[in-house]
């Protein structure tokens, strides 16, 4: 599948940049004329994602986060990406309601918004410790199994 376009954006792991992560993706992935059903799924995707960098990539001090986008005609792959502590048991991560700051008023329900708004959802080290959480949201005019042809 050709790629129609892609974009990287770095900022720092600040919570005030979850806002502008959402919009950018957003305002990004319209040029492929997905439903509003499909951005808003996305919006609500890289929240969770960039939230989650946010919150537990960097307890002891500031990071960056790296948000990279291809864009297809028959959707669209985000990855967040950190260099961060890094997640021990992906598993263990991804039930519902496990948090690893259950007295910072976590939800522990963030891999399980992305899994339910999202087509695939895989997560992977990048580098020595962070975190690459790769999205795939394939639109629904276009019947394909997958955006990348993967």
């Amino acid at each position: 599948m050709k790629t129609i376009n892609e974009m990287e954006i770095k900022f720092k792991a600040k919570s005030i940049n979850e806002g502008f992560a959402r919009s950018a993706v957003a305002a990004f992935c319209i040029q492929a004329n997905p439903s509003i059903d499909e951005i808003t799924d996305i919006k609500t995707a890289v929240s969770e994602a960039v939230t989650n960098a946010v919150v537990h990539a960097y307890p002891l001090g500031e990071g960056d986060i790296l948000l990279k986008v291809k864009l297809y005609s028959s959707g669209v792959v985000i990855e967040v990406c950190d260099n961060g502590i890094g997640i021990d048991d992906y598993e263990k991560a991804r039930e519902p309601f496990y948090t690893s700051k259950p007295n910072d008023e976590r939800s522990g329900m963030g891999f399980t918004v992305m899994e339910s708004f999202m087509d695939s959802v895989s997560l992977q080290k990048n580098g020595k410790t962070g975190l690459l959480v790769r999205m795939e949201k394939i639109f629904k005019e276009n019947n394909s199994k997958s955006v990348a042809g993967m």
